[in-house]
């Protein structure tokens, strides 16, 4: 099971590094949202940095590391 979520992120992160442009980081919390949000849906911050080179990183951190945050998912 660990292995698979692993490879989900990294998955993700290779999706999201391929076109940064359609997403963005949330300066609240870090986490990288789709470009259209408004706010994040996990802080409820507003403040996002949507520089592709700033989106490809933080999607590198993340997608390497375990997760550690609480989602909706978990919670249902």
């Amino acid at each position: 099971m660990k292995e698979s979520v692993s490879n989900d992120r990294l998955k993700k992160a290779q999706e999201i590094a391929s076109n940064p442009t359609s997403y963005k980081v949330c300066e609240g919390c870090d986490s990288i949202v789709g470009s259209a949000a408004i706010t994040c849906p996990n802080c409820h911050g507003y403040r996002f940095d949507s520089e592709p080179n700033r989106v490809v990183d933080q999607a590198i951190y993340l997608g390497a590391r375990k997760q550690t945050s609480v989602t909706v998912e978990d919670m249902a």
